[in-house]
């Protein structure tokens, strides 16, 4: 698992590569709660890269998703592959998460920074 952090303006791109499962979740969600700490409160997360996520992944992504909306942030997931967005539909995540096919398209939910 590979994660990658690159801030553009106010927003912190995030970029996900590899797998998300048990053995390396614990490791995933220190480190993306760590940005938050920092004061980080705009997510855009490049999924694009990610083959797999399990149960303790998404149980990350949730995670992360409510503390950033307890302190008035956003979180925006994009570019899944096929599997993942199935995974994601089948838990019920892409009806309570903002996810979109493209960067572009995740751009626009950020409107209140400008």
């Amino acid at each position: 698992m590979n994660i990658t952090f690159e801030k553009a303006g106010e927003i912190l791109q995030v970029g996900l590569e590899g797998k998300i499962s048990s053995v390396n979740a614990a490791q995933v969600e220190a480190d993306l709660l760590a940005q938050i700490a920092k004061g980080e409160s705009d997510l855009l997360v490049d999924m694009g890269r990610l083959d797999y996520i399990s149960s303790a992944g998404l149980r990350v992504v949730l995670l992360v998703a409510k503390k950033l909306k307890q302190s008035g942030g956003v979180l925006v997931l994009f570019g899944m592959q096929s599997q993942i967005r199935e995974v994601f539909d089948i838990s019920g995540f892409l009806s309570i998460l903002t996810v979109t096919d493209t960067r572009e398209q995740a751009l626009t939910h950020f409107s209140h920074l400008g």
